[in-house]
């Protein structure tokens, strides 16, 4: 049986070392890091992330700018709302919650964020640099670098290794096999126009299942003893459940976790990871502007 890798409780971890960061910036420097979470409309799902966005820095510390705006703001608008943000030297992050509503262009205000406070690490120039030898980003994007965590914190070796991605967005497959990379993997990505993915993901040491398909990664596409970081949420039908509904990831646990070394869970794998690297990002951008 796989090692099953408890995100939550190094999530946890993660997050009394942000705590003690957050608490010597402020008795030493007499500084708070600071991160803005900008919302635009009333999406539910939206606001749920929101709040626990802000919930995670009060509990470490981290002060809060909450910026809600109506969901028919103009574009222009919000460039100026960003504007003022990056202007404010006691915000050292700022975060737009995607998506946006449809009349607003999400390239141009994601491009709006100055480099030097983009948590989210979706900056074209973050982006570029994560993508180049020898360069570092000020900023590595949240999901990927909790994907990078879990594995370094449970033991398993990447340099050397052979790691496949399944799945190619901006937001998880394209940077995390970058990161995967930059730690000397060799590296395949695997996604919707590739013949036969099973037998290219049965030779990983490493896999990260990012593709948004519920159950897809089979236990006979497993290399047995391979460490498989899930970060697939999606819900199916379970009339059991008073929701009437379940959370699963990508892969089809009750399978892999027969023959993975190691495996994250879904809930409670990746998820808790994404907020905890948010915060690391805000103290590591206030840190940043102490040392220029």
């Amino acid at each position: 049986m796989a090692q099953i890798i408890d995100g939550k409780a190094i999530a946890a971890d993660i997050r009394r070392e942000v705590a003690a960061d957050v608490a010597v910036l402020d008795s030493a420097h007499n500084l708070v890091p600071g991160l803005a979470v900008v919302i635009v409309g009333s999406r539910k799902d939206s606001q749920t992330y929101v709040q626990m966005k802000r919930k995670a820095c009060a509990e470490v510390g981290i002060r809060s700018f909450d910026v809600d705006l109506p969901e028919d703001i103009s574009e222009a608008a919000l460039v100026a709302e960003v504007d003022r943000l990056n202007a404010d030297h006691s915000v050292h992050g700022i975060l737009v919650q995607l998506p946006l509503p449809k009349h607003i262009n999400e390239e141009k205000i994601l491009n709006q964020i100055s480099i030097d406070k983009d948590v989210d690490g979706f900056h074209p120039l973050n982006i570029g640099r994560l993508a180049m030898k020898g360069r570092d980003p000020l900023f590595v994007p949240c999901t990927p670098k909790g994907c990078m965590e879990l594995l370094s914190r449970s033991g398993v070796t990447v340099k050397g290794k052979r790691a496949v991605v399944v799945g190619r967005s901006n937001i998880v497959g394209l940077p995390v096999s970058l990161l995967l990379l930059k730690a000397d993997a060799t590296v395949t990505i695997v996604h919707s126009r590739t013949p036969n993915p099973e037998s290219i993901v049965r030779e990983a040491d490493i896999v990260i299942a990012a593709a948004g398909q519920a159950m897809m990664i089979k236990g006979d596409w497993i290399k047995p003893g391979a460490a498989v970081i899930d970060v697939g949420t999606n819900s199916i039908d379970d009339p059991s459940r008073k929701s009437g509904y379940r959370l699963v990831g990508d892969v089809d646990f009750a399978e892999v976790s027969k023959v993975a070394g190691h495996l994250t869970p879904v809930p409670g794998g990746v998820g808790p990871m994404t907020v905890a690297m948010l915060l690391k990002n805000t103290v590591d951008g206030a840190k940043r502007g102490i040392v220029q």
